[in-house]
C-alpha cells in the first residue's frame, strides 16, 4: 500500500510578507511587492526595481539566505509542533543556487587582498542551507540540495515526498530560498533579456500572460514545508493541512534559456503530476502557473496546460504577478500558496492582466480572486537548463 504524504508545516518569507498568513492575504488581496531596489545604489542599471524581502543590509549574501531560511522553518516547525520521529527517519532536501557575493564586496577584497573567511565560503555554498535545516532539526536521514535553477524547490518537495513514500524516512523537511537582488544578477539577467524595464512603473511590470509583458521581476524568499507519513503524523495527533499527492519532472532538451514553443516539456510533467495522483486532468481545480511574464514562457506553458487539459476549463493563475520571480525558492512557495487556495477555497489572481493575449489561451483569474471550493491544485515550476517540475496539493480527506 502506497504510504502517504500530508503536509504538517508551512513557513515562508516572501516580497509581500514575513510569514505565510500575511503574504496570503496580501496574494487574495491582489497587492504587488514590487518596488524600486533598496539593496543597493541602483542608478544607470537597465533595472532598478525588484520584489525584495526585508533583510539586513549585511554583505553577506549567504548568511543573508540562511536568515530567511530559518524564519521560514522557525514558522514551519512552530506550526508543525514537536517532531516524534527519531533522527534517522528525518530527511532534508532543500533548492538553493550558490550565493552570489555582490560587486562591492569582491572590490573591497581585491583592493585590501582579503581572503574571504571559511565561514563566508561555506554559507555561499549551495548546501547551505541543507545542512543548515538538519542541523537545526537534528536530521540524520538524507540530506540533500537540488539546483536547477527555477525548479529547484518544486523538485525537492516532489523528492522529499518520495523519499517518505518509499519507506525511507517518515519526515522529511523541504523548500527553498533564494536572494537575487544585487548587483551581478540584475546585471546578468538585463544581458540576458530577461527582465522587464518598466523603471516608471513596477508595479505594473509583471504580467504573466499579457500581450503587453517584457520580461519577469526578480524576487527573493523563502519557503518550507514540513511533509510526514499519514500515521507518523497521526500518532503523534499532528494538524494535517493537506496532502503532496502527485510529482512529475522532465527535461525540454532543448535550448539552455528557452521553452520549446509547444510546451511538451510542461506537459509532460503535469500529465505525469496528475497520474502520479491518481486523477484525471478534470479533477484538478486550479493551477498555479509558472507564469513568469516572459514572452516565450508564457506562450509556452499555456500552450502545455491545453495539451493536458484540453476542453476542461481549468482556472490559472501566476502568483509572480505580485511577488516577482523568487527563482529557487518559487516552487516551494507557491507549493504552500497552492494548499492554502486548496484550505480556503480561494483562487488568487493574476494582477496587471490587462490585454489577454491571444497566444496563452487559458482560463484566466484576472485581478480579482476567486472563490471555488476545489479537491486538487496543480503547481508548476520550469526552470532555466530546460528542467519541468510539477506538483499535485490536495485537500486531505
Amino acid at each position: 500500500m502506497r504510504r502517504r504524504v500530508v503536509v504538517t508545516g508551512i513557513g515562508m518569507v516572501t516580497p509581500l510578507g514575513p510569514d505565510v498568513e500575511s503574504t496570503w492575504s496580501a496574494l487574495c488581496e491582489g497587492q504587488s511587492g514590487i518596488g524600486p531596489i533598496e539593496r543597493f545604489d541602483p542608478t544607470g542599471f537597465p533595472v532598478r526595481f525588484a520584489a525584495e524581502v526585508d533583510v539586513s543590509s549585511a554583505d553577506d549574501e549567504g548568511q543573508l539566505k540562511l536568515d530567511l531560511t530559518e524564519r521560514a522553518l522557525a514558522e514551519a516547525l512552530a506550526m508543525a509542533g514537536p517532531i516524534a520521529s527519531s533522527p534517522a527517519r528525518i530527511g532534508v532536501c532543500m533548492g538553493s543556487e550558490a550565493a552570489r557575493p555582490s560587486l562591492g564586496v569582491i572590490g573591497r577584497r581585491y583592493r585590501l587582498a582579503q581572503v574571504p573567511e571559511r565561514g563566508e565560503i561555506e554559507r555561499a555554498a549551495p548546501q547551505a542551507p541543507s545542512k543548515y535545516v538538519a542541523e537545526r532539526v537534528g536530521a540524520m536521514g538524507p540530506t540533500t540540495t537540488i539546483s536547477t535553477a527555477c525548479t529547484s524547490s518544486s523538485q525537492a518537495v516532489g523528492e522529499g515526498g518520495l523519499r517518505i513514500r518509499r519507506g525511507e524516512v517518515d519526515v522529511m523537511v523541504v523548500g527553498g530560498a533564494d536572494l537575487l537582488v544585487n548587483p551581478v544578477m540584475v546585471t546578468g539577467f538585463s544581458l540576458l533579456g530577461a527582465l522587464s524595464t518598466r523603471n516608471e512603473d513596477p508595479s505594473a511590470a509583471s504580467r504573466p500572460f499579457d500581450k503587453h509583458r517584457d520580461g519577469f521581476v526578480l524576487g527573493e524568499g523563502a519557503g518550507v514545508l514540513v511533509l510526514e507519513e499519514l500515521e507518523s503524523a497521526r500518532a503523534r495527533g499532528a494538524t494535517i493541512l493537506g496532502e503532496i499527492t502527485g510529482f512529475g519532472c522532465s527535461c525540454n532538451a532543448y535550448r539552455i534559456t528557452d521553452s520549446p514553443p509547444d510546451g511538451r516539456g510542461a506537459a509532460q510533467a503535469m500529465e505525469l503530476a496528475i497520474a502520479d495522483a491518481g486523477l484525471a486532468p478534470e479533477d484538478i481545480g486550479y493551477v498555479n502557473a509558472h507564469g513568469t511574464s516572459t514572452p516565450m514562457n508564457d506562450v509556452s506553458e499555456s500552450r502545455g496546460v491545453r495539451k493536458v487539459f484540453g476542453d476542461h476549463a481549468v482556472p490559472v493563475s501566476s502568483t509572480k504577478s505580485m511577488m516577482g520571480h523568487l527563482v529557487a525558492a518559487c516552487g516551494a512557495v507557491e507549493a504552500i500558496v497552492s494548499l492554502l487556495a486548496v484550505r480556503d477555497g480561494v483562487l488568487p489572481p493574476t494582477i496587471n492582466l490587462d490585454t489577454p493575449d491571444p497566444e496563452c489561451r487559458v482560463e484566466h483569474i484576472p485581478f480579482v480572486a476567486r472563490e471555488a471550493r476545489i479537491q486538487h491544485a496543480l503547481t508548476n515550476a520550469f526552470g532555466f537548463g530546460g528542467s519541468n517540475g510539477s506538483l499535485v496539493v490536495s485537500r486531505f480527506a
